[in-house]
């Protein structure tokens, strides 16, 4: 069955209130993660039209590639690297205003100005993957953004055992 979103509003928060309900009822009743995910980058990606949206999980000690939306990305990224390694290890979202000025930032895309980076958590709270999402300007992401994506994210906890 095909989807439509009907999002509203002019400003970020308006539109991320119209999308929050959609979303989660793309995922609540999905039980395979790939389909969550890919539908979930779609949403996003397309809604707000930022340069990348996708996900990486982790897997065998380091997150690997997951659905995406946006040019060509880095396959794997280590525990700790780059701005969705450091998510990772610090087990909290970070919001980039300049990823320049990021120390060990990876360039995957030069066109990438600002970054905004959501845990994914099991309901034991581990993180076992990462929305990642670019932007071409810098300072594209705040605290509405990490906030409205959380609350996203989390309608996918019951897709990861604990």
């Amino acid at each position: 069955m095909a989807e439509s979103l009907l999002v509203s509003g002019e400003t970020k928060e308006e539109k991320y209130r119209t999308l929050l309900p959609q979303t989660e009822a793309l995922v609540v009743h999905e039980t395979d993660l790939v389909a969550a995910l890919a539908n979930l980058a779609a949403a996003l990606h397309h809604t707000f039209d930022w340069l990348w949206t996708g996900f990486y999980l982790v897997k065998n000690g380091e997150l690997v590639l997951g659905p995406f939306q946006g040019p060509i990305a880095c396959t794997r990224i280590g525990f700790g690297k780059g701005v969705c390694g450091a998510a990772w290890q610090q087990n909290r979202t970070l919001v980039v205003p300049d990823v320049d000025a990021f120390p060990g930032h990876i360039a995957c895309s030069s066109l990438s100005r600002s970054e905004v980076v959501v845990p994914l958590r099991n309901a034991a709270g581990d993180v076992v993957g990462v929305l990642d999402v670019d932007a071409t300007a810098p300072g594209q992401f705040d605290e509405t953004d990490a906030r409205y994506l959380e609350a996203i994210v989390a309608s996918l906890t019951h897709l990861f055992t604990a």
